[in-house]
């Protein structure tokens, strides 16, 4: 049976949206997937800056704030209780403004996500900034995970996902948080220089954890045929890959190439042999995965997977791949497949959402937005943390993760606090039938008109299955 036009425009904004906020349904009802074409444009998003010279300023501004800290230890070891270091309260007040800093990062995240026209093209960049993990977990990228977005993922969501993948490996987030800055060939000028060194000072050494991620998360994927060997090989290839030190001044910052530290020699990775080639020896492996068959199966099934089902169907999976391997990996192409193939506009919701993406709904339902950071706090306690993914592997997409008893009762208690902020002066069966269409069934509209009070009512439509998958 053919879906209404009304149907096919609820889900396209709540399955490839983020929800819709007010008057989106109508918008869409027209022309549902021309109107998600049509946010398959530019450079897809919002949010992006040209360069990485945001990134490059907050990691000065980070190893001076450690470099202050250290002072201060320094000065203080031995004080009494009653000493105070003049430099203490310089110091926290630093250490604050980088909390707050990667605070105001994820506020305008959130605002762009709860306020933009082009929900799908958001959702389209936020797989893409989950698929290449930077968590602000470790002081290290705690200010980088906004501007990693910003810089190398965003201008590129609807670009060829080999550029993607050599901007991500290449910027200063990524290659701090996976420790990639510091790892050294063993058989290079820098290794013989740092074996000078005393042994409590020395640092570096082959690291693999970016050589692993790359080829069990951002490429060919855990089952891609690679072996420990092809890991070990490609980590050779990256050293030298790094971010510019204090000492570095113009580059400070920046990703630089340290060929002091590189590995000489070829390399085989996934059975091919790649030259001695400086920078390039990296490089050329990356767009060797980027063009692997493999890589095309695994990402083609995660957005499958992320958009549609938690198991998406064949025929979904093998529309995308088609579309990836034909165009060598054009992601506007492949998101264009994406809202062609029948099976992405099954009628049944099978996604559960995320607290990001419920915490946003519910605004975009309402047609607002947080106003503050401590609108967005309750993430946490719902198990999102912002900016704060506990692996390299991103948030998980299934709801299996998120749709615990616990993690049910947290959200109602978020749904009733919220409801009981925004509900005094609205009205929630037009919200209801705004935000769902024709996805509100008869009980849920029957619940929502017959509750005791207007809170109660937006409680029990943002708690209702309706609302809380897609």
């Amino acid at each position: 049976m053919a879906l209404s036009k009304e149907m096919r425009a609820a889900i396209a904004a709540t399955r490839f949206g983020l929800g819709a906020r007010p008057g989106e349904l109508a918008e869409a009802a027209g022309d549902p997937q021309g109107w998600l074409a049509g946010q398959i444009v530019g450079r897809g998003a919002d949010l992006a800056l040209p360069n990485t010279d945001l990134s490059a300023r907050r990691v000065h501004d980070l190893r001076e704030f450690r470099q202050d800290r250290r002072q201060m230890r320094q000065q203080e070891a031995g004080m009494g209780e009653d000493d105070v270091s003049p430099e203490r309260d310089p110091v926290r007040r630093a250490g604050r403004m980088i909390r707050e800093t990667g605070a105001e990062d994820f506020l305008e995240r959130a605002r762009l996500a709860a306020t933009t026209p082009a929900s799908f093209r958001e959702r389209w960049a936020l797989f893409w900034c989950n698929h290449f993990t930077v968590s602000g977990i470790k002081l290290a990228t705690a200010t980088t995970v906004g501007p990693f977005e910003r810089e190398a993922i965003r201008p590129r969501v609807f670009g060829r996902f080999e550029d993607m993948l050599i901007a991500s490996t290449a910027h200063p987030g990524m290659l701090l948080y996976l420790d990639q800055a510091q790892s050294i060939g063993p058989n290079t000028q820098a290794a013989k220089f740092m074996s000078r060194r005393p042994q409590a000072q020395r640092l570096g050494g082959l690291n693999e954890n970016l050589a692993r991620e790359i080829l069990e998360l951002h490429t060919v994927g855990v089952n891609g045929g690679y072996t420990q060997a092809d890991v070990t090989e490609f980590a050779y290839c990256l050293t030298g890959w790094s971010v510019g030190g204090p000492r570095e001044r113009q580059r400070s910052g920046y990703f630089v190439f340290r060929e002091a530290a590189h590995e000489p020699g070829p390399r085989t990775v996934l059975g091919k042999r790649y030259p001695d080639d400086g920078v390039n020896q990296a490089a050329a492996v990356m767009k060797d995965l980027a063009a692997h068959p493999k890589t095309a199966r695994f990402v083609c099934t995660k957005i499958a997977r992320h958009f549609v089902s938690d198991t998406p169907s064949p025929a979904l999976v093998a529309d995308l791949e088609k579309a990836w391997l034909a165009t060598g990996g054009d992601l506007a192409q492949v998101a264009r497949a994406l809202i062609a193939s029948p099976p992405a506009w099954a009628p049944e919701p099978s996604k559960f959402k995320t607290p990001y993406e419920f915490v946003i709904s519910s605004y975009r339902a309402i047609g607002g937005q947080p106003a503050a950071i401590e609108h967005l706090g309750m993430l946490a306690g719902l198990g999102q943390r912002p900016f704060a993914p506990p692996s390299p592997k991103g948030w998980p997409d299934e709801a299996a993760h998120w749709a615990a008893p616990d993690a049910i009762v947290k959200r109602m208690n978020w749904a009733e606090a919220f409801s009981a902020v925004i509900a005094p002066t609205r009205d929630p069966d037009a919200i209801a039938r705004l935000a769902l269409g024709p996805r509100l069934t008869e009980p849920v509209a029957k619940a929502v008109a017959r509750a005791e009070s207007r809170p109660e009512a937006m409680s029990l439509l943002l708690m209702s299955p309706e609302f809380q998958r897609r």
